[in-house]
């Protein structure tokens, strides 16, 4: 059903992926202001032939013989960025010209991944399949904002998207299957007292209360383990009291990262936090769960024919938000991401789109037994 003389070498697709990843990182993206990225890759991608769409900053593209009838496979990406940290030694937006390595921030995550993914789209794009290929690119992944992957599996984003049937979620993985991932609880923490002098040890401290909690927190074990992911996972991040040395503080703000597993929902956890607890904890957003490919999931089934390596990831992405079967899968070394100096190799790249083609293979494979 594919027509081998439409398909670009993988050399070619490459080369030309490389090149727009140094676009890309060149390009500033910083989550919610993705504008000039958005309208570079629109560009770029309408001239290799792509009838591309919009949805807010978003951008989506159907394969050329997208019929509804069949079910439909989503390569998800995000086009976004972290703020440079002050650590880079290089300029961040700077990808060099090294052969072999794209320097800069964005080029491991997510550059990589859209790079590889729009590379295995232009593959694809004129095969007539027994299955769909939508290519979708996003914004606002890295601040979990509402008008890039919730707008595009909600009621208002495009048929062709929210109803797919699979995605492929493009980040950092060194090309491992995650089949699951942690979700995300972050709990911000006020405990309230009584302001005094210090010199006479007036008032009730704040900062004590939040101490106690903090302390409670950190030796909390939870119940249940996941045979998927082991335990929630649970950090102290930040903690703010006091407006003078003489002054006993009558709050203190904290705040708690919680990475949570399929054996809890966000709800629950919330409770038996909070009763460990004087300090009131606030959530800052309950939907974003833990995540899990279900067994039977042709998904799995490709990976584990492909002989692609399988883990849990502890770090979370727009999986969170997908109302359908997932797998997250990329190249790159999330090691890397949000780090000083962040790069990408090349062959990392070309290996990925190879990885690619075969496991979209693999699957449309199925509808042709």
């Amino acid at each position: 059903m594919i027509k081998p003389e439409s398909i670009l070498s993988a050399d070619v697709l490459t080369a030309q992926s490389v090149s727009l990843l140094r676009k890309m990182v060149a390009t500033p993206s910083e989550t919610f202001s993705e504008q000039a990225v958005s309208d570079m890759l629109y560009s770029t991608l309408s001239q290799w032939g792509f009838d591309i769409h919009r949805c807010g900053l978003n951008l989506y593209a159907l394969n050329q013989h997208f019929d509804s009838s069949k079910p439909t496979l989503v390569l998800d990406a995000h086009i976004d960025t972290v703020p440079a940290c002050s650590s880079y030694t290089r300029d961040p937006l700077d990808p060099g010209n090294d052969p072999d390595i794209v320097w800069g921030l964005g080029s491991n995550d997510d550059g990589g991944s859209v790079v590889a993914m729009i590379a295995v789209f232009r593959h694809f794009h004129e095969a007539n399949l027994p299955i769909n290929l939508v290519l979708n690119l996003v914004v606002e992944e890295e601040r979990c904002g509402d008008r890039g992957e919730c707008l595009m599996f909600s009621q208002d984003g495009p048929a062709p998207v929210r109803e797919a049937r699979w995605v492929i979620v493009g980040e950092p993985t060194l090309m491992r299957a995650a089949t699951s991932e942690r979700g995300l609880l972050v709990l911000d923490g006020f405990a309230e007292g009584v302001s005094g002098h210090a010199a006479r040890s007036e008032g009730v401290n704040a900062l004590y209360i939040a101490l106690d909690d903090i302390a409670a927190l950190r030796a909390h074990k939870f119940e249940r383990s996941s045979s998927l992911m082991g335990e929630v996972r649970l950090n102290v991040t930040q903690i703010a009291a006091g407006s003078a040395h003489n002054v006993v503080p009558d709050k203190c703000n904290f705040v708690v990262d919680v990475r949570p597993t399929d054996v809890y929902d966000n709800q629950e956890l919330l409770q038996e936090l909070q009763a460990l607890c004087r300090s009131r904890l606030t959530p800052r957003n309950l939907k974003n769960r833990s995540s899990a490919t279900p067994s039977s999931s042709l998904l799995l089934r490709a990976v584990d024919e492909l002989g692609i390596e399988k883990f849990s990831s502890p770090t979370t992405s727009n999986w969170i938000k997908l109302p359908c079967e997932a797998i997250k899968m990329g190249p790159g070394d999330s090691a890397r991401s949000h780090r000083a100096d962040e790069f990408i190799r090349v062959q990392e790249i070309e290996d990925a789109v190879i990885i690619y083609i075969k496991f979209i293979e693999k699957l449309y494979g199925y509808f042709m037994e």
